[in-house]
């Protein structure tokens, strides 16, 4: 029987990627930029989440990027959606399994930030990871015991910085809080999310940060900020603001990939 690996590597038909994107909300555009496109949907790929979320598409694109061998992951499975963590597990194994050793992730996030406001772009430089779950339980080996100090690659983090500067994109850094989701924050938890360090919030991307460093993979990671969090404006939050606002936000960003893709 054929892996979720085999049947990437036959569909790529010899093109050899190292750096994957995970593209989230606002970013899903992106792989109609993907030339000479190989689209693979994760149904098709044995033991590939599917995402039932919209505005998250679930296929696998793979192609040039600004001249760049990249594989796009236009849709993630989110803890909210079953309460696994390790969702994302097998995707990202066969991601490894092909060749990719860099991950890019990217999400929708709500600012704790006034100046950070929607529309914004967060390049992460740590996470808090405030769900109580973990895409490593029930890992067998010692493997489990995952070091984080490093999460964010610097070198990658680097090229980003470098491509906003390069471009004249405003570029935020800050610590990103992982909530399950899937009801949005309450006012009190955002104000202890601000005393706990924590510059945005969202309900994704930590449990892939953790298993891309279990895979040895270098990870970066950004958000598009579609919201102030709640208590900060005094109006209720909402999905449909999240999907209305991504693309500006996500604009910003697909401006700075397109120029640090090379780099990554």
């Amino acid at each position: 029987m054929k892996t979720a690996v085999d049947h990437l590597v036959e569909k790529l038909n010899g093109l050899a990627p190292e750096i994957a994107l995970v593209l989230g909300s606002g970013l899903g555009g992106l792989v109609e930029e993907v030339s000479d496109p190989v689209r693979v949907l994760y149904g098709d790929l044995p033991g590939f989440p599917k995402s039932g979320v919209s505005g998250h598409a679930g296929e696998i694109v793979g192609g040039l990027f600004s001249g760049v061998p990249v594989l796009m992951l236009a849709g993630r499975s989110h803890y909210y959606e079953h309460g696994n963590a390790a969702a994302m597990r097998p995707a990202l194994e066969a991601l490894a399994g092909v060749g990719i050793r860099k991950l890019m992730l990217t999400n929708a996030a709500g600012s704790l930030r006034p100046e950070m406001g929607p529309g914004s772009v967060m390049l992460i430089t740590d996470h808090i990871n405030f769900s109580g779950s973990n895409p490593l339980f029930g890992e067998p080996t010692d493997r489990r015991f995952v070091g984080l100090t490093g999460a964010y690659d610097a070198d990658m983090r680097g090229a980003l910085e470098k491509a906003a500067a390069d471009t004249d994109t405003p570029l935020n850094q800050g610590v990103y809080m992982w909530f399950s989701g899937p009801s949005f924050e309450t006012p009190a938890e955002i104000r202890m999310a601000r005393t706990f360090g924590a510059d945005a919030v969202g309900m994704s991307t930590v449990p892939e940060v953790i298993l891309g460093r279990f895979l040895g993979l270098r990870v970066a990671a950004c958000s598009v900020i579609t919201n102030l969090a709640a208590g900060m404006t005094g109006a209720e939050l909402s999905h449909q603001e999240t999907k209305d606002m991504a693309p500006q936000g996500g604009a910003r960003l697909a401006t700075i990939l397109r120029k640090a893709i090379g780099d990554l």
